[in-house]
């Protein structure tokens, strides 16, 4: 068991380590690194028994779980959840207020400036680094064989979607997004089929609706490209083809940048793509 000095503290820490050993976790482990990423709330509220039914293990297994990750037991590792929902539910107002220290010297604009550019530099190295080439060559051939492809996101992910749609309708392509405000999203993927594609982004945590719908495409062997954050994301489950894209944060805000980047890089690589086709 590791000492407590090298367990993690917080939730980011926590999800890289469950990710770092997800090739090596007996299978019952792994079916509870699945679901504990994919439903932390679950996790954070729930009893032992309650997270165990859900998950369709015994509660041993989560015992288990828990120590194979340097925990004395569950409840300790249950902790590192129910501090994510505290730093989560931070108001705009206290992230503001985390700002206001010691800036250096530096004005308050320039200190805030810096904060994002940095966390933006970071995401696209990490992301970079994460993109494999022979993912990126599998999911343009899917997009650019695609009759139509369709765009899936919602909240925090949304403006992604939302530039794909306007660069691929400039650069003649014909696309789909989805969007909720006349409440008719299932109509319309209905009309999907395998002649088509598409493009789902969600991060935990993950918005239900995104979920569903890649879920029901991927049922109707329609193709899916995934924009996610993990391994055990839902996303993954339902993709043909998933992209890891971690992006940092500056003082609680989380950007996008990494995730445009290789939104553009994909949406111009598919148009180029055609051209040869």
């Amino acid at each position: 068991m590791d000492d407590g000095a090298s367990l993690p503290r917080d939730f980011e820490a926590l999800r890289t380590l469950i990710l770092d050993r997800r090739e090596v976790l007996p299978k019952r482990l792994a079916q509870i690194a699945a679901y504990a990423l994919s439903n932390p709330d679950e996790i954070a509220f729930g009893t032992a028994a309650s997270i165990a039914q859900t998950a369709g293990v015994q509660p041993s297994t989560l015992i288990r779980f828990a120590q194979h990750l340097g925990f004395d037991g569950f409840t300790s590792l249950q902790s590192v959840f129910r501090e994510r929902l505290r730093e989560r539910q931070i108001s705009y107002e206290e992230r503001l207020s985390a700002l206001r220290g010691d800036t250096h010297g530096l004005s308050k604009n320039r200190v805030i400036l810096n904060g994002f550019l940095t966390a933006a530099s970071h995401s696209i190295e990490t992301i970079s680094h994460n993109v494999e080439e022979d993912v990126l060559e599998r999911a343009v051939d899917i997009l650019a064989g695609a009759e139509t492809i369709y765009l899936l996101a919602r909240r925090r992910s949304y403006p992604i979607t939302a530039y794909m749609a306007y660069a691929f309708g400039k650069l003649k392509i014909r696309n789909q997004l989805i969007e909720s405000t006349a409440g008719i999203d299932p109509e319309i993927l209905s009309f999907a089929n395998p002649s088509d594609a598409a493009i789902a982004i969600s991060f935990s945590p993950y918005a239900s609706a995104t979920i569903e719908h890649a879920a029901a495409l991927a049922a109707r062997d329609v193709p899916v490209v995934a924009i996610t954050d993990s391994a055990f994301s839902p996303l993954a489950q339902s993709a043909k083809v998933w992209f890891e894209a971690a992006e940092g944060d500056f003082s609680g805000f989380r950007s996008l940048s990494g995730t445009m980047a290789l939104a553009m890089a994909l949406t111009v690589s598919v148009a180029e793509k055609r051209r040869s086709l």
